[in-house]
């Protein structure tokens, strides 16, 4: 059953934007498997990476600072590795549309310039690239297949679409061994609690930790999957080794669809903090919103034997229990500067 873990002991990767939310997590179950981890993270401040991120495991990966957009770098850092967990990226939509130019940069560009280095320097490579629901838009129908129409609604998904078709092309085109993990609202220990433009469940977990109103917007019955980080990290792992994913996407969603307002009452009662009220959607995010969406994840459970082990309530638990030891490394202090565009 495990087969597919005990491929990593000893082999050679590296994760970009491995300092932040999923990344970190997926450093510290190939820590444990004893991969030989390289850490690459640009620590832009406004982004989620965080050195707490990898505490306890500092002595058993390696870190280099680096910005992916840097070609000659990342010509230097894919040489030798066998798999590459390719992470990097900018995730805020909201930001994406206030400065669509870094985002092209980060989530296009960027990309290109990890799979030239490795089609350069290491063509045997595996790439497994963190894609989003988020590029198929409003669905046409639930849950959402992968054949679904491609359709973002914001210029993130739009820039994240290419950023993973620019991965299948490298596999088809030049051999590069790549798939694609298009990943629901994933959840839990180590996301970023800072802002709350990198999704609304971060944010939601530090208004309840704090004792805060938590604001849904419309009436609270938008549908909506989530995935535990560990699962999010596990699927990865699977596809990491399985030359079935080669060329492939893949949705990575959760056991059932769950509405806002109930999500947030789960929430509220494992905190035991918080409260919460409906108010209307602010126009931005309202352009931007795709509305009901939930995945059908049957495709990597076929392919790769992949399974979401986590219940959400379980998940939850977890999540705050983590933050309620840790809260202090992941919220300002009382007159930090948060980071705006």
């Amino acid at each position: 059953m495990n087969a597919y873990r005990e491929c990593y002991r000893d082999r050679r990767v590296m994760i970009t934007g491995g300092l932040g939310f999923i990344g970190s997590n997926l450093a510290h179950q190939l820590a444990a498997l004893g991969a030989r981890v390289l850490i690459v993270d640009s620590l832009i401040p406004a982004y989620g990476g965080n050195l707490f991120n990898i505490s306890g495991i500092e002595d058993r990966v390696r870190v280099n600072v680096a910005d992916i957009r840097q070609q000659s770098t990342m010509n230097y850092l894919v040489r030798d590795q066998d798999v590459i967990f390719n992470l990097a990226g900018q995730v805020s939509h909201i930001d994406s549309m206030q400065d669509p130019y870094t985002d092209l940069d980060i989530n296009c560009r960027s990309q290109l310039t990890v799979l030239e280095a490795c089609r350069r320097n290491n063509p045997d490579v595996k790439v497994v690239f963190a894609g989003t629901r988020q590029i198929y838009g409003h669905p046409d129908t639930l849950p959402v297949t992968e054949d679904h129409l491609v359709r973002p609604t914001d210029v993130n998904g739009i820039n994240k679409a290419a950023g993973e078709y620019y991965h299948l092309v490298y596999n088809n085109v030049f051999g590069i061994r790549a798939c694609s993990l298009r990943l629901t609202n994933v959840y839990g220990p180590r996301q970023l609690l800072k802002h709350d433009r990198q999704g609304f469940i971060g944010w939601f977990i530090r208004l309840a930790l704090e004792n805060r109103e938590i604001q849904i917007y419309g009436d609270g019955t938008q549908l909506r999957d989530f995935v535990y980080v560990d699962d999010a990290a596990d699927a990865f792992l699977r596809a990491g080794v399985d030359d079935a994913s080669n060329g492939e996407v893949f949705n990575v969603g959760g056991t059932e669809p769950i509405r806002h307002r109930d999500l947030v009452e789960l929430m509220l009662r494992t905190a035991g903090s918080g409260r919460f009220r409906c108010i209307e959607w602010p126009p931005e995010k309202k352009a931007i919103d795709i509305g009901n969406f939930y995945a059908d994840s049957s495709k990597i459970r076929r392919v790769l034997g992949w399974e979401p082990a986590t219940s959400l309530a379980d998940g939850l638990a977890r999540t705050f229990e983590f933050y309620r030891a840790h809260l202090d490394q992941y919220v300002p202090a009382a007159g930090e500067q948060v980071e705006a565009l």
